[in-house]
């Protein structure tokens, strides 16, 4: 069951029971004041109609002074003609409670005659068929006799008042109930638009539509509920689209990681084929073993990189203080052997805190990556300097330089710029990615620079001690 219907039944059922309650206690209360109205009348009537015996009897001639039963009777028959129009009824009894007199149709019942007291008013309300009486009884003395005078006075139009009440308000309180159902249900519709709302986005939604919002048609705790939900909903977007996006890249991962694989494999069978298959002079032969060692020193290549891309995202580090010297002392040895392009160092000496391995990688992949992009004869500069934010390393090409919209894609694994270039020259694009992680484990990170046709030039910052322990200590907590 919708949530309005349940609002709206459940208000229904507490105002009708609300409207029961109150209409039967209203009714009732009125009922019982005119009741006991019609009691103290019953009550007063029977006083006066004592007096009118206690009078009657000393009118009627006696013989020895003593008040016959038959005058009684003849008294009892007057009074309750000259009540005729009340539909008052009169029952006269001796001293010993036997019947003297008795109107047509006066109840048999004796409880009240039973319990008549003297100076005291006895009554009862009875129920004769449809008729509703009040039965009184008193005692009245009369010639020195003591006799009990009984009344009965019709109440039914108090009973029939009452039964028309409860059925008037019957049929107001449906009448209400009706109206205020109506009423009930366009204010229970307004209000639980909100609630509406958001169940039609979260349909749209789970149907792939993550675009849709809810519309805000409160401010009030539904309205707030609506805007919590649109947030949640922006949030759910964005990060459905960077799984969407980091599904992408890894697929792009594999297809590049097969085609990285495939080119080598190739050159490799198909070299060992031919030795295999063909009997070649020794030129040939030094030709084709030389083609499958260099392709499988790239597979080498290859893999210990992706290997060390794998490890650096689960490894933390311990710096340590290293002369800035040692790393630009450690590019010159290992790029001494390159004639064909020149490398130049200028640093400022100072202490670094740092893995020493892995910032000697971090600027090997950089400077091998500027040496790619510069052609025959081009210069590379790597230089270093003291900052109040650490001590920056710099390395700068004068080469072909990056296009503005592959910036930010150049650090992705097996990203190349120009990819027949770059695997013209064993490269697999995971240089810069590489960097990026050995960056990460020491606080800092890449910046590039580059203009197309001009050169690149990538510079990172080693912070200070502080800062570095700072970053260790959080990732140990």
């Amino acid at each position: 069951m919708k949530f309005l219907y349940k609002i709206l039944i459940w208000t229904i059922i507490t105002m009708a029971t609300a409207f029961g309650i109150s209409g039967y206690y209203f009714v009732n209360h009125v009922f019982e004041t005119a009741l006991d109205r019609a009691v103290e009348q019953a009550v007063d009537d029977s006083n006066i109609l004592r007096f009118a015996l206690e009078t009657a009897a000393l009118n009627i001639p006696t013989k020895y002074n003593v008040l016959q039963d038959n005058a009684v009777h003849e008294i009892g028959a007057n009074l309750e003609r000259s009540s005729q129009g009340s539909g008052r009824l009169l029952r006269v009894s001796d001293e010993n409670r036997k019947l003297l007199y008795a109107g047509e149709g006066f109840t048999d019942d004796r409880s009240v005659l039973e319990n008549i007291t003297k100076d005291n008013v006895t009554w009862q309300v009875l129920n004769q068929g449809e008729s509703y009486y009040i039965h009184t009884g008193v005692m009245a003395n009369a010639m020195d006799r003591n006799l009990y005078l009984e009344t009965m006075e019709d109440v039914t139009q108090v009973f029939e008042e009452r039964a028309t009440g409860f059925s008037v308000y019957r049929k107001v309180t449906l009448v209400m109930l009706l109206c205020s159902a109506a009423i009930l249900f366009f204010v229970c519709m307004l209000l639980t638009k909100p609630i509406r709302l958001l169940t039609g986005a979260t349909r749209r939604m789970a149907a792939g539509d993550y675009g849709y919002r809810a519309k805000q048609v409160s401010s009030d705790e539904l309205g707030q509920l609506t805007q919590d939900f649109n947030h949640m909903a922006n949030v759910l977007e964005d990060t459905i689209g960077e799984l969407r996006d980091e599904v992408r890249a890894r697929e792009d991962f594999i297809a590049a990681f097969a085609h990285e694989l495939k080119t080598p494999l190739t050159a490799i069978i198909g070299y060992a084929d031919l030795l295999r298959s063909r009997k070649l002079d020794g030129e040939k032969q030094f030709l084709s073993s030389n083609y499958i060692y260099t392709e499988g020193k790239r597979l080498e290549n290859l893999s210990f990189r992706l290997l060390d891309i794998i490890v650096t995202k689960r490894e933390q580090i311990s710096p340590q203080p290293v002369e800035a010297g040692v790393f630009f002392q450690y590019l010159t040895e290992v790029f001494a052997g390159n004639t064909q392009q020149e490398l130049k160092t200028v640093y400022d000496p100072g202490t670094v805190y740092a893995e020493e391995d892995l910032i000697k990688s971090v600027l090997a992949n950089l400077v091998d990556n500027a040496f790619k992009a510069s052609g025959q004869g081009g210069i590379v500069e790597v230089s270093g300097r003291n900052t109040e934010r650490g001590y920056v390393f710099e390395v700068k090409d004068f080469g072909v330089g990056i296009p503005e919209n592959e910036l930010k894609k150049v650090t992705e694994a097996f990203y190349m710029v120009d990819k027949s270039r770059s695997r013209s020259r064993n490269g697999a694009g995971l240089g810069l990615a590489l960097c990026v992680e050995l960056l990460r484990l020491h606080n800092s990170e890449l910046l590039i620079e580059s203009t197309l046709g001009e050169g690149t030039c990538i510079r990172f910052v080693l912070p200070e001690k502080q800062a570095v322990k700072g970053k260790r200590d959080h990732e140990d907590r």
